[in-house]
């Protein structure tokens, strides 16, 4: 979508003021999806402006994740807010008659106030973003953006798109400001997924295929996919430069740590180069691909957030966004150490790093889960027998192999500590899928009625009726061809706009330009 202006905000100290002050100025509506909002100074920083316009009849409305938010503000807290006026929902609370339908995550962090300016962004509300005085903590890394223009329209429809999921949807006049003129001249995406859409992680390995120069990613929780990973690689065996940046140790899940670094040799072997960042968490998601093309947003690069949640990205195309995309990467390689292969391939930081162990409880279960979270890829291909897997891959199907053994000999020896959760979740299972069978039994709607051959004549079916109206009026034409392309047009091929769901721009237009070149020609020459 053509025609939007766009900002870069760099952590809590440029987001939050611009948040608050957008809140501040509303007059028709404020909209707020967060994936965690905490209950703390931050927060009640927050619920004060929106509480404000609710009293003033500005509606405010908020939507946050229950999981997410889950121990982070009390139910005290949204009921104040609900009785100041303002609308809150929870998305996904448990459900008995859904066992496993908890897993599927509201995790977008956006604000649209009177459908004129957005803000899609990694950060949630809560103070650690902002960090505390010195000699405290630093605030955690984090990346957002401002977009004003045509596309603040699709971000709100993200909105609505949630809150009709949770409940009653928006009034039509609600959902999105009409008329919006061009605020820029920046081409932007808005990658708006759903549960099992996986428009991101179609969109990634297209993006690695079509890089010429650099691919630079930064992520809170990465896990990537073989194919995912073999992208990359292609990549890079292909002379892109492509770099990886991670949290280090002030990494706020110790266990996303570890499975990280449990795929950074299969990295490392294909040339890309890993950066551990040295300060607190870090928690943005971005890319940016030769100093053109730019990706901000909520993502994680793990099946969790491809796959299961709720997610809003900003996909922008524009060689200035670019080049300060690429500036604050290279800013933050400043506070980072490289991870290569050392003597014996072991990774190791590149100065040779050593810092102090921290023995957290249960850490040894933390290595079993990271093990065997990052192994499934691998035991997957090797059952199937798709390919030929390196000495990283091995190795992970090596600690695969002694995991299952493991539970297979628990089995043996003490079959009552796995049969009995598993009968336990299958019964709880089974009465949740008999209830909404019956549920749908109940509400099925009628069938609709089957005509046979011999039905009176002006009482088959609409579709019989246009076939021998068509028949009758051109009683001599051949039948139209299945493919109604002209002679001269080339065959579809895999790639195409449907890799990434969203309509809202064509922001990506010069990649697809770069694609039809390869299908109708010889390949563009490579820029070294």
């Amino acid at each position: 979508m053509q025609g939007n202006a766009v900002r870069l905000l760099r952590d809590a100290a440029e987001n939050y003021p611009a948040w608050l002050a957008a809140v501040r100025s509303a007059r028709r509506s404020v909209h707020l999806e967060n994936y965690i909002l905490h209950e703390d100074a931050v927060g009640e920083r927050f619920a004060t402006p929106f509480l404000e316009k609710a009293k003033d009849g500005v509606p405010a409305r908020v939507v946050y994740d229950w999981f997410g938010s889950l121990g982070k503000a009390s139910a005290s807290f949204w009921q104040r807010l609900r009785e100041g006026g303002v609308e809150v929902r929870c998305y996904n609370r448990p459900r008995l008659d859904q066992p496993l339908g908890w897993i599927g995550r509201d995790h977008r962090k956006c604000l649209v106030v009177d459908g004129h300016v957005a803000f899609v962004t990694g950060l949630c509300v809560g103070a650690m973003w902002e960090g505390g005085p010195a000699p405290g903590p630093p605030g955690w890394r984090d990346t957002g953006v401002e977009v004003r223009g045509p596309a603040v329209a699709e971000v709100a429809r993200a909105f609505a798109d949630t809150w009709a999921a949770t409940g009653a949807p928006l009034p039509p006049d609600g959902v999105a400001a009409t008329g919006l003129g061009a605020a820029g001249e920046l081409d932007l995406r808005v990658v708006a997924s759903t549960p099992g859409t996986a428009g991101l992680y179609r969109l990634d390995p297209l993006v690695a295929s079509l890089a010429r120069r650099t691919l630079w990613l930064t992520d809170a929780y990465f896990a990537g996919t073989s194919s995912y990973v073999q992208a990359h690689r292609a990549a890079s065996g292909d002379g892109v430069d492509v770099r990886l940046l991670v949290p280090g140790p002030g990494s706020d899940v110790p266990l996303m740590r570890a499975v990280s670094r449990a795929g950074y040799r299969a990295l490392l072997e294909g040339g890309i180069r890993v950066f551990e960042w040295n300060g607190s968490m870090l928690h943005a998601k971005t890319a940016v691909a030769d100093a053109r093309w730019a990706r901000v947003g909520s993502t994680n690069l793990n099946l969790a957030s491809w796959m299961g949640n709720r997610e809003l990205d900003v996909v922008v195309e524009n060689a200035g966004f670019g080049r300060d995309m690429e500036e604050m990467f290279l800013d933050d390689l400043h506070n980072s150490t490289e991870i290569v292969l050392h003597r014996w391939a072991r990774v190791r930081p590149a100065q040779d790093v050593r810092r102090p162990r921290t023995r957290a409880a249960g850490g040894s279960a933390k290595r079993a889960a990271a093990g065997a979270l990052r192994i499934g890829n691998a035991l997957g291909s090797v059952l199937a027998a798709r390919r030929v897997h390196g000495p990283a891959e091995r190795w992970l199907m090596a600690q695969g192999g002694l995991l299952l053994v493991a539970l297979a000999a628990g089995g043996f020896l003490w079959p009552r500590l796995l049969a009995w959760p598993l009968a336990g979740f299958g019964l709880w299972l089974g009465l949740a899928l008999l209830a909404r069978a019956a549920r749908r039994r109940v509400a099925a709607p009628p069938t609709r009625p089957r005509f046979s051959g011999s039905a009176p004549p002006g009482q088959e079916p609409a579709r019989r009726g246009r076939r021998r109206a068509d028949q009758a009026d051109s009683p001599g034409r051949a039948a139209p061809p299945r493919d109604r392309r002209s002679p001269g047009a080339q065959p579809a091929g895999p790639i195409s706009d449907a890799a990434v769901d969203s309509s809202s721009s064509r922001s990506a237009a010069p990649f697809r330009r770069a694609v039809s070149r390869r299908r109708g020609g010889a390949p563009p020459a490579r820029a070294r």
